[in-house]
């Protein structure tokens, strides 16, 4: 399928976030968010969460957006934090706390953006890269993945949700056992525990990625957006069934009553034509 893209835009010279905005045959634009300093498996240090932090804010405030893709460039997704760098701001009481902080706040917003976000895991995912995923609507993983927390592995501990989210994401016997021991899964092993959705060639993956976003561009933006706040609202904020049903019920009577795209998706049915959302 031939694909317009256009030219990566990173945020400087060196930019540790590049954006590559991908036209789809079904409408709107993908954005493709890719981690940059593939020589050292693509570390995330404080530069690089606040150039994510942007990059994710611009691809939300795009209409044309219509869902976003992050993986890693060369062989690595990420290999998580920059050690080197933490030698140094673990001794700042002030400063780490912050840069945690900006952690929490960048990835936590991933789960509340409008528009869906997958991770595509190229190679390693640790640490920190297995943080990013977590917060992803879902991931699909290359065969060459090798997923972990690994935190341990260097006298470290999980600081950027993996300790929280893991257990609700795979349960928390299989998030002990990850944690404790240090070990990575194989893509395999990865969908088998629920880490990842599918598992593709190395080659397939971004295809793979950019079939979903045209599925997604297919549909109503306002819809899909509601839809996600619902979904990621009662699975993070663990409420119990009745809360959950309760605030699905307020939010799919107010979508109805008042989108134009909840009208079009009926009359186009009813006209035997397809639906022209516009996202309002």
């Amino acid at each position: 399928m031939a694909r317009r893209a256009e030219a990566p835009r990173p945020a400087d010279a060196e930019g540790r976030v590049v954006t590559t905005a991908i036209a789809l045959e079904a409408g709107g634009r993908a954005a493709l968010i890719e981690l940059n300093r593939p020589d050292q498996l693509n570390p995330i240090d404080w530069a690089a969460i606040g150039e994510l932090e942007t990059a994710l804010h611009a691809a939300e405030a795009e209409a044309e957006v219509r869902a976003v893709l992050i993986r890693g460039r060369g062989r690595a997704f990420s290999a998580g934090g920059d050690l080197k760098a933490y030698l140094s701001l673990q001794q700042d009481a002030e400063g780490f706390p912050r840069f945690l902080a900006d952690l929490h706040r960048t990835f936590g917003f991933i789960g509340r953006m409008s528009k869906p976000v997958v991770a595509l895991v190229n190679g390693v995912a640790a640490a920190g890269g297995l943080e990013i995923l977590l917060n992803c609507d879902f991931a699909i993983a290359a065969r060459s993945a090798r997923i972990g927390d690994a935190h341990l592995n260097f006298g470290q501990m999980g600081g950027g949700g993996s300790l929280s989210l893991l257990p609700r994401m795979i349960g928390p016997a299989r998030a002990r056992e990850l944690v404790f021991s240090g070990r990575f899964l194989d893509a395999e092993e990865a969908r088998d525990w629920g880490l990842v959705n599918s598992v593709v060639d190395d080659a397939e993956l971004l295809p793979a990625g950019l079939a979903f976003c045209e599925r997604v561009a297919a549909h109503s933006p306002l819809a899909l957006a509601n839809a996600k706040q619902v979904l990621n609202t009662g699975w993070a904020e663990g409420t119990g069934l009745e809360a959950a049903l309760r605030f699905e019920r307020e939010r799919d009577a107010f979508y109805c009553l008042t989108a134009e795209d909840a009208r079009e998706g009926l009359m186009a049915f009813s006209e035997k034509r397809r639906p022209v959302f516009k996202g309002r």
